[in-house]
């Protein structure tokens, strides 16, 4: 399957960003330094959907320690704007009090949804809380903690595929494609 020079998703037109291939290859390398530091502390790793599930899935077929996956469910987006609010529409279902928590996001942009979800796991009083997510826009950031895995750092621009949306549609495409300037 190639790379398609351009995409309509729901009226909106978007083009080739990132390669799947890039993709993989900075998800092996996040698989090997995750595996290093986590070695024999048995991480639960904690996806956010939708948005994470694509990079979420390849991640844990990087990992070869032991490890366990749970899902948390939030919404801060409307159309291509996060909405400043968040919303936790699924909750926690394991025991966190001292674990070793990875939260797996697929795209930290204001960062308000990783920034309410620390707040509230402080309350489970886990080992350890640490961040993965493939893509950072460092410039669209409204909230101060660290990012202790990172994909790519991108331009604050508009993004889709590999699990990414708009309006529900695009998460499909493996490659990422970013929102075209008129």
């Amino acid at each position: 399957m190639e790379t398609q020079t351009k995409l309509n998703v729901a009226g909106l037109d978007f083009v080739p960003y990132i390669s799947h291939k890039e993709i993989a290859q900075r998800i092996e390398h996040l698989g090997t330094e995750l595996n290093r530091d986590y070695e024999g502390l048995s991480p639960l790793f904690l996806p956010i959907l939708n948005g994470s599930f694509m990079f979420a899935a390849d991640l844990i077929r990087q990992i070869c320690i032991p490890c366990q996956v749970s899902f948390v469910k939030t919404a801060s987006y409307e159309g291509t704007q996060s909405t400043g609010k968040v919303s936790q529409l699924i909750g926690l279902e394991q025991d966190l009090e001292g674990r070793h928590i990875v939260l797996v996001e697929d795209i930290v942009d204001t960062g308000l949804t990783i920034a309410s979800l620390l707040r509230g796991l402080e309350n489970f009083r886990p080992a350890s809380v640490k961040i993965a997510t493939l893509f950072v826009k460092p410039e669209a950031l409204k909230e101060d903690f660290e990012i202790h895995y990172r994909g790519f750092d991108i331009p604050n621009k508009f993004i889709v595929g590999y699990g990414l949306d708009y309006e529900g549609f695009g998460r499909n495409y493996r490659d990422v494609y970013c929102l075209a300037e008129d």
